[in-house]
């Protein structure tokens, strides 16, 4: 595999994006599922990776400080915690090696407690393709960590959403204006 780029699916849960999920973003989140679809389906094709840093509660957690700002959401074990729609089924599909992976992230970045950055660097990756939810919480902070650790950042507006339309406007002008990142 000669790849150097990789695909982060940020956070594409039913807690995330279903209309009964904990802490939706309901029907933007929704509106991006076959963009997202498409674009795992052309990376995977392109034998670039497809990854999921997914995150992962356990509920009431009092040394989590997410417990402060949010209901329980993304605890383990829970269908809030899967992947929502067709994502499901195509990472089910796909799932049988290094290209598709899905990975458990405790804070707002993929990178934050976890070995992204070591395995992106075996792999000789140096382009993320980010999308996913929430536009100004994971997908920032994602952003944030992968400009500090040098790696070029190409943001798909059409597949990103929050909650929050305001702060999706501004991460959207944010990766541009202070990352530098790509935003197609």
């Amino acid at each position: 595999m000669s790849t150097h780029q990789a695909l982060l699916i940020i956070d594409y849960t039913n807690d995330f994006v279903a209309d009964d999920g904990a802490l939706t973003c309901k029907e933007p989140g929704q509106a991006i599922e076959s963009k997202i679809f498409d674009l795992a389906e052309r990376m995977y094709q392109n034998d670039d990776f497809v990854w999921f840093p997914t995150d992962v509660h356990k509920p009431n957690d009092p040394y989590h400080p997410e417990t402060k700002l949010f209901p329980p959401h993304n605890v383990r074990g829970t269908w809030g915690r899967e992947l929502y729609g067709g994502l499901k089924d195509w990472y089910n599909e796909h799932n049988d090696g290094e290209q598709v992976k899905l990975f458990d992230k405790t804070r707002y970045s993929a990178f934050a407690g976890t070995d992204l950055d070591i395995r992106l660097r075996e792999r000789k990756v140096d382009t993320l393709h980010l999308v996913g939810v929430c536009t100004d919480i994971c997908v920032l902070h994602t952003a944030v960590d992968a400009y500090n650790l040098n790696y070029n950042i190409i943001v798909h507006e059409n597949a990103v959403a929050s909650f929050n339309q305001a702060g999706h406007e501004w991460a959207l002008g944010h990766f541009k204006a202070s990352l530098g990142a790509q935003v197609l």
